[in-house]
C-alpha cells in the first residue's frame, strides 16, 4: 500500500501543541472549588470515571490521524508481479463442421469435444493455450493465452452453425486449420510446441494440403497431435425437416492415414476416440507432456483503500462525542 499525497501527512504535527496545550493549560481554565481541608480528597481511591478522563481526548487524536490518513489517499500498489511457471505453448485446433452435430458421442460430437478440452484447459493453468475453428476456411478463436477463464468462455462459444448460416464455408479444411495453429505458434519461445488437431472428417476444401502443413508445422519444431472422433461406420445425424428432426445415418469417413501421417511427420501421435471415454483418456495421455519454463506476468490496477480509515475515523469521532456527553461528562 501507498499514500498519494504524502505532504499531508505534515498535518501531524498539530498533535503536538495540542497535546502540550491538554495536559500544560487545558487543566488550568477548568471550573474549581476553594475547600478549607482537602486531606478527605486526597485520601480518597480515584473510580474508573476519574483514570479514564484523558479517553476523549486519545479518541480525538485517533481520529485525527485516521482523517489525515484519509486524506492522503492509500492506494494499492500499481506494478507487474513476474514469476516462473512450467508450462508448454499449446493450440487447440477444432473441427466445427455441420457433421461434428453427429450424436455418436453424446451429446454430439462437437459438445463432447468442448467438454473435454475444457476440462484440459483447467488442468494446465501454467500453460499458454489459444484456440483455432475450422470448417471449410479456418479462424482464430482465441490467440495464445494464460487467462483461461476468457478461452474457455470463447470455446464454450464455439458453435457448427456457423456454418450452416453461411458466416464461413462448410466442408473440411483439415490442412487450413493445421496451418492456422502453426501461424500462431510459429514465433514461440517455449521449449515444447503442440497443436491438437481434432477432426470427424477428411480433408475436402482449403487452399494448404494437410502434408504441407504438417511440413510447416515440422520445420517450426511443432509436434502435431490428430484426434480423429466418431464412431465406425455409421452414426446418427439429427436433420431438420418440417416441424422437427428426423435422425437419419451418415456414414463416419475420417481420412485416419493423413491424420497418422501428419502426427508421424511432426513426432507427435494420431488417436482415435469413439466414444466419449476414449476421448478423455486421449487428452489425459496428452496431458503427460513435457513442460518449459514461462514468464508469466500479471497486472494489479490500482484502487483507493481509504475506506477503512475513514470508517473508523468515524467511529472514534462518534465513540468521543458519546463518551464525553454521558459517562465522562464534565459539569459545568
Amino acid at each position: 500500500m501507498e499514500l498519494a499525497n504524502k505532504e499531508y501527512l505534515l498535518l501531524l504535527l498539530l498533535l503536538i501543541p495540542y497535546i502540550v496545550w491538554y495536559f500544560s493549560f487545558r487543566t488550568k481554565t477548568e471550573a474549581a472549588m476553594t475547600l478549607s481541608d482537602t486531606w478527605m480528597l486526597e485520601n480518597t481511591p480515584k473510580t474508573l470515571r476519574q483514570r479514564l478522563t484523558w479517553l476523549p481526548m486519545l479518541l480525538r487524536c485517533i481520529a485525527f490521524v485516521l482523517l489525515v490518513i484519509v486524506i492522503c489517499r492509500p492506494q494499492t500498489r500499481n506494478a507487474w508481479d513476474e514469476r516462473s511457471v512450467e508450462g508448454i505453448d499449446i493450440m487447440l485446433s477444432m473441427d466445427v463442421s455441420t457433421s461434428m452435430l453427429a450424436e455418436d458421442l453424446k451429446p454430439n460430437r462437437i459438445e463432447a469435444a468442448k467438454n473435454v478440452a475444457t476440462a484440459f484447459i483447467t488442468d494446465r493453468p501454467n500453460d499458454n493455450i489459444g484456440l483455432t475453428i475450422f470448417a471449410g476456411e479456418a479462424f482464430t478463436q482465441c490467440p495464445m493465452t494464460t487467462d483461461h477463464a476468457s478461452l474457455i468462455n470463447l470455446l464454450q462459444n464455439v458453435r457448427t452453425d456457423i456454418a450452416s448460416r453461411g458466416l464461413i464455408e462448410d466442408g473440411t479444411a483439415v490442412g487450413m486449420g493445421l496451418t492456422n495453429a502453426v501461424t500462431r505458434l510459429k514465433n514461440s519461445k517455449a521449449k515444447s510446441k503442440v497443436v491438437i488437431l481434432l477432426t470427424d472428417g477428411s480433408n475436402n476444401a482449403g487452399e494448404i494440403s494437410p502434408m504441407t502443413a504438417a511440413e510447416i508445422a515440422k520445420s517450426l519444431g511443432i509436434r502435431v497431435y490428430t484426434i480423429g472422433v466418431g464412431t465406425n461406420k455409421v452414426a446418427p445425424y439429427p436433420m431438420p425437416v418440417a416441424g422437427g428432426v428426423q435422425y437419419v445415418n451418415i456414414p463416419v469417413e475420417i481420412d485416419t492415414k493423413t491424420l497418422a501421417d501428419i502426427a508421424k511427420k511432426t513426432d507427435g501421435n494420431f488417436y482415435r476416440a469413439t466414444n466419449n471415454n476414449e476421448l478423455k483418456q486421449i487428452y489425459h495421455d496428452i496431458d503427460k507432456l513435457e513442460r518449459s519454463k514461462l514468464n508469466v506476468k500479471k497486472f494489479s490496477k490500482r484502487y483507493e483503500a481509504f475506506h477503512p480509515f475513514a470508517i473508523a475515523a468515524l467511529i472514534a469521532l462518534l465513540i468521543e462525542i458519546t463518551l464525553r456527553l454521558t459517562w465522562l461528562r464534565r459539569i459545568p
